[in-house]
């Protein structure tokens, strides 16, 4: 189905797992006799067909609801900073989000490399140290058009006399239903205090963002117009204040059995609202941004493990361990630390064996939280029979996992492959145990 991004996955008549690319297809154990395990498998066209589904989605519903601001993408870094991930971004019309100073240094080298047009938008969120600050106006100067958003009262003192717009993020007093909302946000200012300082030397953005893995349309809609009545409030002192960035939260659905909304129906949803607040309160329609990151990364990248072993789980006579050669504690580290999401696992080969077993899968670390039970429950798996490989893939994995990955147990960081245009080509080697020994000084 076409929301859980299921449609461009099959199986071979051997059993095993493809994945589309038009007429092309990619057999995932082809890859991984090639390339080893763990392997991070990177597919660009999905992620750049999620992005055009975004952008034309927005551009569709302004023109038939006759919205009169316009509607901008930002890729957030933050969620996968490889260069690959970036580039394709960018290549589909993406501007840019950064959340530090090493996130813009990067930006800097394509500038100076020439990998984009000058005229693309970046906006600078995170707290500013005075390095990322100096950057922030160094690109300034170079016609880049750099917009930092002011987090707090003395960033505000700081970059008073930045010649460029800024932007100033809000901490809307707004709950909503969703994985990380939290009683205490640490970022941005009460409405209040933005109502007392009024005007904002250049502000051209109000910024705010509520949560992630946002699980309804009324989770977006109402914040966006909480947010609008202080952008009417702010544009009295501010004229040249013109866009709202309502940030990330786009959910995904990272269990394949549950009932999700449609990114149409969202859209639909927050044009609609955003004109009908506008216009009652008279009001220019503002320009819109996103920064989905996680929609449109999450579902275009695969993780592929291979099992080592198996054993009983004691006490269980039912159920056994799957001993895999990757860790959820260093390469898929949602399951442990953030507890993000349930995944959707799968075989890579044997999918259509009729021996199957109730499954808890294990890591390679020694550590105890090195599991994943499916929060309690089960997984279905094929029996290993003996002199047979089992490989196992773990959708939904192109979000986060690269910079929140780690090296527990002195783990090799998986290789990433990437799937384009009919090929699989290494685009990042699997560290070698120099590489990580080199890491902590050896």
């Amino acid at each position: 189905m076409e929301e859980f991004n299921t449609q461009l996955f099959d199986l071979s008549p051997t059993g095993d797992l493809v994945v589309k690319e038009g007429y092309y297809q990619y057999n995932i154990i082809d890859i991984v006799k090639k390339f080893g395990t763990p392997t991070e498998v990177f597919f660009p066209y999905i992620l750049e067909s999620r992005l055009r589904d975004v952008i034309d989605l927005f551009n569709a519903f302004i023109k038939i609801l006759g919205y009169k601001g316009k509607f901008y993408y930002h890729y957030v870094m933050k969620v996968n900073q490889n260069r690959e991930y970036v580039l394709a971004a960018i290549a589909e019309g993406a501007h840019i989000e950064v959340s530090s100073a090493n996130e813009l240094f990067i930006v800097k080298k394509m500038l100076e490399k020439d990998k984009f047009n000058p005229r693309i938008r970046v906006t600078c969120n995170g707290p500013k140290t005075e390095q990322y600050i100096r950057l922030i106006e160094e690109l300034r100067s170079k016609g880049l058009i750099v917009v930092p958003v002011i987090e707090n009262q003395e960033e505000f003192e700081r970059l008073k006399k930045f010649k460029g717009d800024v932007g100033v993020r809000v901490d809307l007093d707004v709950k909503i239903k969703a994985h990380f909302d939290k009683k205490f946000n640490h970022f941005g200012f009460a409405e209040d205090e933005l109502r007392k300082i009024g005007k904002i030397r250049n502000l051209s953005i109000l910024h705010y963002h509520i949560s992630t893995q946002t699980e309804t349309i009324e989770g977006f809609v109402k914040p966006l117009r909480r947010a609008i009545k202080l952008y009417a409030d702010l544009k009295k002192h501010n004229p040249g204040l013109d866009t709202i960035n309502f940030g990330g939260g786009l959910g995904v659905p990272f269990e394949k059995n549950r009932k999700f909304y449609t990114t149409k129906n969202l859209v639909n949803q927050i044009i609609k609202n955003a004109k009908k607040e506008c216009d009652k309160l008279e009001v220019k329609h503002p320009n819109l941004v996103s920064e989905w990151g996680s929609y449109v990364t999450a579902p275009s990248q695969i993780t592929v493990f291979k099992v080592l072993a198996e054993k009983q789980v004691n006490g269980k006579n039912n159920l056994k361990w799957y001993f895999v050669d990757g860790s959820f504690i260093a390469h898929l580290t949602d399951t442990w630390s953030v507890l993000r999401h349930k995944w959707h696992l799968i075989p890579a080969n044997h999918l259509n064996a009729r021996k199957l077993q109730k499954v808890w899968l294990a890591g390679s670390t020694c550590d105890a939280d090195d599991r994943y039970t499916a929060g309690g429950s089960y997984m279905m798996m094929p029996k290993i029979e003996e002199g047979d490989d089992l490989y196992i893939v773990a959708f939904d994995t192109g979000a986060y996992q690269g910079s929140l990955s780690n090296n527990h147990c002195l783990l090799s960081n998986p290789a990433l492959v990437v799937c384009q245009n009919g090929e699989a080509r290494l685009a990042q080697r699997r560290e070698t145990p120099e590489d990580v020994a080199k890491q902590f000084g050896w």
